[in-house]
């Protein structure tokens, strides 16, 4: 049975600490992982990490499509202890939302191109390279298990209309 949980607001200290490692993949952490993505779709997001829903563990959800290509179909990205082992000197400055920062947008400057090793639901060694929109994404929800927000690395923040955009 899934469930939806409340998205912390940055105000909240656990969005501000670093995540503890995932050391366990019992049934507790299959029922966080569902939690956590019927939160991220409830929302709705493309990205959800374990502290935005006040749970100090190293794990995040992405969910991708590619608006401009409906061949491609969406993509769910399961990851514990998440890590960027590589990444690419390019940034491309690009806007960012986020779940628990409502109601603001931000102009932030990421790489490019980033490959995250981690581990993935069942504590299977995974790495996966990622480019343009979906590097943004997971070098997001990585910041977020750091305790760093996008507010934190925007050259500017604006007020938003949350229609205007996509939020991670």
């Amino acid at each position: 049975m899934m469930a939806i949980r409340k998205i912390y607001p940055y105000q909240e200290a656990v969005l501000r600490q670093k995540a503890q490692p995932v050391e366990v993949f019992d049934e507790d952490l299959q029922i966080l992982i569902d939690d956590m993505i019927e939160t991220m779709r409830e929302a709705p997001g493309v990205g959800l990490a374990a502290p935005q829903i006040g749970v100090s563990k190293q794990l995040i959800v992405v969910e991708f499509g590619n608006e401009d290509d409906e061949t491609i179909p969406e993509q769910l990205f399961v990851v514990a202890n998440p890590e960027i082992v590589q990444q690419s000197e390019e940034q491309v400055l690009g806007i960012e939302g986020c779940l628990s920062v409502p109601g603001f947008a931000g102009e932030v400057a990421r790489s490019q191109v980033v490959t995250v090793r981690g581990q993935n639901r069942q504590g299977k060694n995974m790495k996966i390279r990622a480019q343009g929109w979906l590097a943004r994404i997971f070098q997001h929800e990585i910041d977020h298990l750091n305790g760093v927000l996008y507010t934190d690395r925007a050259e500017k923040i604006w007020q938003s209309d949350q229609d205007e955009m996509e939020t991670i």
